[in-house]
């Protein structure tokens, strides 16, 4: 490459993901690491999508999304929600939760512009506000609550400030955000000129007797909020890339005016499908229950391991410090288990842009019960 090219995103390089995937694969280890089911996907909904294609649903879907699926999204709202969204001017389907956060970044965030961020964060959240000129503003959770102090957040907030981005339930975290902490956010908009991106991927998923919990259900933020959902975690069908930002008129104006131009639209067939199967099915009712069974099998099966086991009232990931283990950095630890125990996780330091250093790993267990059986005899057995 010339040697005068200049990077956009000069700190970032592959993500961990990919690199922890990498190495598990390597080395023949169990891959807990990258979120994502390893269970087959209901076949009825598969052949929902041949069913379409043979139909004929094989060319451009509509910009905002196809009709029928953006009814369906809507209805999902009332029945969970009980809120009312409309259909033609509130609903943008996707190319994945990560397209619609990418677009609702851009859609706000000028040069120059302060973007306050909750770290641990999702990886994708600080590229793209510096892709857009942006300046990103940490606030840094520690373990083993990740609670936030909202006083400190409001003191952040200034002329520049012009996003606040949240993701509830959260990843890595596990963390679900009380209505304490949603009243709190709304004060610091109503005081200001700040928007909000809620990162909403993990709605279905919250667990010990809560209830999912959306912006849209408040209305100081519903008119300030781009609330962004995902197919993916909702239908165990990450690699589709189906998601979805519902918002006010004006900023979905603003939106599709970006996303038709770096997306246009969604695949049409996959969009009616997932329609068709909405309407035959609610089952995402139930996704709570089928991963909290997981979670607290998980849980019990390293009970007596030398890991520590944080809370998680959402998500499908599990916390957990291995500092009696090792004082070793989360990364090269991580590494060392991949290599010696042959099971691959995720390092936490990894969603902070300075590491803290607190020991602690992220189990993904969404995985059928053999892997989670083979994961929990994995760890029991790291001295």
């Amino acid at each position: 490459m010339n040697s005068t090219f200049q990077s956009k995103l000069p700190r970032v390089g592959t993500t961990i993901f990919s690199k922890m995937s990498a190495l598990a694969q390597q080395y023949g280890a169990l891959n807990l690491a990258q979120g994502f089911p390893d269970y087959d996907t209901d076949p009825h909904l598969i052949n929902l999508v041949k069913d379409y294609m043979n139909d004929g649903f094989n060319q451009y879907a509509l910009m905002p999304g196809a009709l029928p699926l953006r009814e369906k999204i809507a209805l999902k709202v009332m029945n969970t929600h009980q809120i009312e969204v409309d259909v033609q001017d509130e609903i943008t389907v996707t190319a994945g939760g990560t397209q619609a956060i990418f677009t609702a970044i851009a859609t706000v965030v000028h040069k120059d512009d302060e973007v306050i961020i909750f770290e641990p964060a999702y990886d994708c959240y600080a590229p793209t506000v510096e892709l857009f000129g942006g300046k990103v503003i940490p606030v840094v959770l520690l373990a083993p609550d990740f609670t936030i102090d909202w006083d400190y957040v409001k003191s952040l907030v200034n002329a520049r400030t012009k996003l606040i981005i949240i993701n509830n339930p959260n990843n890595p975290t596990g963390r679900q955000l009380e209505l304490d902490d949603i009243e709190a956010l709304a004060q610091i908009v109503a005081s200001s000129q700040v928007f909000v991106l809620s990162d909403e991927v993990y709605e279905h998923l919250v667990y010990d007797g809560k209830k999912p919990y959306s912006l849209l259900a408040h209305p100081l933020l519903r008119q300030r909020s781009f609330v962004i959902a995902s197919f993916g975690k909702l239908l165990h069908v990450t690699g589709w890339k189906v998601g979805y930002c519902i918002a006010p008129l004006e900023l979905t104006r603003e939106f599709r005016k970006i996303h038709q131009y770096n997306v246009f639209s969604v695949n049409g067939a996959v969009q009616m499908a997932i329609a068709k199967y909405l309407e035959d099915s609610q089952s995402y009712l139930g996704l709570g229950d089928f991963f909290e069974q997981k979670r607290n099998f998980l849980i019990a099966g390293i009970s007596s391991s030398k890991f520590t086991v944080l809370p998680s009232n959402g998500t499908y990931f599990l916390n957990v410090d291995y500092s009696s283990i090792s004082q070793e950095q989360d990364l090269l630890f991580a590494e060392r288990m991949i290599v010696e125990n042959k099971i691959g996780l995720i390092p936490i330091s990894a969603f902070y842009t300075a590491d803290p250093n607190q020991y602690i790993l992220r189990i993904c267990f969404a995985k059928r019960s053999e892997t989670l059986i083979q994961a929990i005899d994995l760890l029991n057995n790291i001295r």
